[in-house]
């Protein structure tokens, strides 16, 4: 069965996240967005997890429904030609904050957890260590080798994927506090690595640049914090919908079980290029470089962003094919396309209404954007959102690049007017 996945999101219970972020709009975004399978986040957090128990069912091994009352309830906020398969499997992020090498690391986690008693298990060895209940994503004092030793020891299923692995502040191979390898991080737990998650600021043919990767399925997820965003990065899988068919395509990192990503622009990625936020100073790496990496305004250092760090730490070349690898598709959110033919901002009343008649009429917003006949396309909303979509799916789009925090501006039509 070929579906799409989303592994990486949270729950209204951890910071800085939609209270909207509950499992009712979890199930119905993932719908619209095209989502059969997502992760539960916030794995971790006790009230988190009393809500999974009590409205989620056992469908297949490690994989969980919402239950069918609570299914036939919300099924009228879907449109009826999105309606399919939407299952849950138990994931979340943990943040490892901790001294080695003489350096503060801080590296965040993304956890799978074969079952609700493992899942607990899980919490309960980790509120030894930390507070799991102020933060859907806990910070821990604890080496991420030894992170991934608990979890092993807890269930021999259970995989950690070290999380956008590029995001300067909180990554394995970040600028700011990272490590130059997987294996440094690790060290002799290293081999149960399996898969690692390209983030938002960088994609596959940024990660084929270094052979150190080579050994691992990249995956990409949305890290949501918020139900709109579910599926902005995902993964395709062709495999079982169950937990040991979604290990065992990972670990395969190929055709047929696994079959690659979908991925925003890089360019889009808050962390992209080098820059100063406060000073409204955004660089590429060259020119970070020339500076000596001061903010031309203020002399102070700047955030070093993924591009200029993959490029630190890079062994090949920047047009790289990498042969047997997993393929990608990049994609820019519908509602930033109908943006651009309206004139209006995402989130506004022309521009939901037009998603949600392209919807209702051509099922979800990944089969638009990469499935849909143009032509279907131009029936519903006219040639200009046509034309958006082919551009999309051509690449033939202009980026302004995102830079510490700031996330990138797309411009799809920018050469036809309104």
């Amino acid at each position: 069965m070929r579906f799409l996945a989303d592994f990486h999101l949270h729950s209204r219970f951890s910071r800085a996240t939609s209270h909207r972020l509950d499992l009712s709009s979890i199930w119905i975004w993932a719908q619209k967005r095209g989502i059969c399978l997502v992760g539960t986040g916030d794995l971790t957090h006790p009230a988190w997890m009393t809500e999974i128990i009590e409205g989620l069912i056992e469908d297949s091994p490690g994989i969980f429904a919402l239950k069918r009352d609570q299914e036939l309830a919300l099924e009228t906020k879907v449109p009826e030609a999105c309606r399919g398969l939407v299952r849950f499997l138990l994931t979340g992020e943990i943040s490892t904050i901790y001294k080695r090498g003489g350096k503060v690391r801080k590296v965040h986690h993304l956890v799978l957890a074969p079952s609700i008693s493992v899942a607990k298990k899980i919490g309960d060895k980790l509120a030894e260590i930390g507070n799991v209940c102020s933060d859907g994503r806990p910070i821990l004092g604890l080496d991420s080798r030894d992170l991934l030793e608990i979890l092993l020891e807890m269930d021999e299923r259970c995989c950690l994927i070290p999380a956008h692995i590029w995001t300067p502040w909180f990554s394995v191979l970040g600028s700011k506090s990272g490590y130059d390898s997987i294996e440094e991080c690790y060290r002799d737990l290293s081999d149960k690595i399996i898969a690692v998650e390209t983030g938002l600021s960088s994609d596959p043919p940024m990660n084929w640049r270094l052979s150190g990767l080579d050994r691992y399925t990249l995956v990409s997820n949305s890290d949501a914090h918020c139900p709109q965003n579910l599926g902005r990065n995902a993964c395709i899988f062709d495999c079982d919908v169950s937990y040991p068919g979604i290990i065992e395509a990972l670990k395969c990192g190929n055709a047929p079980q696994y079959l690659g990503t979908v991925d925003m622009f890089p360019q889009q990625g808050k962390y992209h290029f080098d820059g100063h936020r406060r000073c409204g100073v955004r660089l590429h790496p060259k020119d970070t470089q020339a500076l000596r990496g001061l903010c031309p305004v203020c002399r102070s250092p700047l955030t070093v962003g993924v591009l200029h760090r993959v490029q630190d730490l890079a062994d090949r070349a920047e047009d790289v094919r990498r042969g047997g690898r997993a393929p990608f598709v990049r994609l820019v959110f519908l509602r930033e396309a109908i943006a651009e033919v309206l004139g209006r901002g995402p989130q506004t009343k022309a521009v939901n209404i037009m998603y949600e008649s392209l919807l209702s009429s051509l099922g979800s917003e990944m089969h638009v954007l990469m499935e849909a006949s143009l032509d279907s396309i131009e029936n519903v909303t006219g040639s200009r959102t046509a034309e958006a979509v082919r551009k999309i799916r051509a690449g033939e789009i202009d980026v302004e690049e995102g830079y510490d925090g700031v996330y990138g501006t797309v411009r799809i039509l920018s050469d036809q007017g309104h």
